[in-house]
């Protein structure tokens, strides 16, 4: 089984590498980082630099895809064509389609969500429902058929046991989790906007919009405007045409 790790200037890396500690774990497993080239890449905050180890091109129908998010380059990975056209040719073979965080706008970007319901970090659900999907705002997983996308960050580990638990039983799920030993027992609790006191909702917020700015967004929030529009007219033209042709 080949799974395809998305990877990508800015990715958040425990979005990315949550996944893979549970997922290598999957018996006869083969774990690709894919990019537009094989090369290093440095994960936001500008700290940590992990690598693809393959470009889209040499892996061109994974078992399962998994598209991670990231805090200030999302809308450049979703204007990035490269992707956006590797996402839809391996979707139609993939077994299973996956994101975490704020990666579900990087597949809606692509079409992929259109119509399905899906979550994603909690600051980012309303861009989901502008490309056609359907958003579960209090949900931390969620399947919509072979597609399943989980909420922020560290919901991407429960993400993957979920995965393992449905490739290969339960008894395996819980040995990779006791493996890993994934065992949450937070010294706080307010993992959750609806857990969280309004000053720090407030303050999360304010963090994340300045930790979000990026200037590419001045090129990349045109041309995806301009991709989804292109899109829905040549769809809506070809069905046209299916009708009177």
């Amino acid at each position: 089984m080949q799974v395809a790790i998305v990877l990508y200037p800015g990715v958040t890396a425990l979005d990315a590498l949550g996944p893979y500690e549970v997922l290598k774990l999957v018996p006869d497993v083969e774990i690709c980082f894919v990019g537009n080239l094989p090369q290093p890449v440095v994960a936001d905050g500008g700290a940590l630099v992990i690598g693809c180890t393959h470009a889209f091109e040499e892996v061109p129908s994974p078992d399962i895809v998994l598209v991670p998010g990231s805090t200030a380059n999302t809308a450049t990975a979703m204007a990035d064509q490269a992707l956006i056209t590797w996402l839809k040719q391996v979707h139609q073979t993939s077994q299973l389609t996956l994101s975490v965080c704020s990666g579900a706008l990087i597949l809606a970007a692509a079409g992929i969500l259109d119509g399905h319901k899906a979550t994603t970090h909690w600051i980012a659900q309303d861009g989901l429902k502008a490309f056609g999907a359907i958003p579960q705002k209090d949900e931390r997983i969620v399947r919509s058929g072979k597609i399943i996308t989980a909420a922020g960050v560290s919901s991407g580990i429960d993400l993957a046991l979920s995965v393992v638990k449905d490739l290969c039983g339960q008894k395996h799920a819980e040995t990779v989790q006791l493996l890993i030993e994934y065992d949450p027992a937070p010294p706080v609790d307010s993992g959750h906007p609806s857990k969280a006191t309004a000053a720090v909702l407030k303050a999360a917020k304010i963090q994340l919009v300045r930790d979000g700015k990026n200037i590419r967004d001045v090129v990349s929030v045109p041309s995806i405007i301009w991709q989804t529009i292109l899109e829905r007219v040549r769809n809506r033209n070809s069905s046209k045409w299916r009708l009177f042709g």
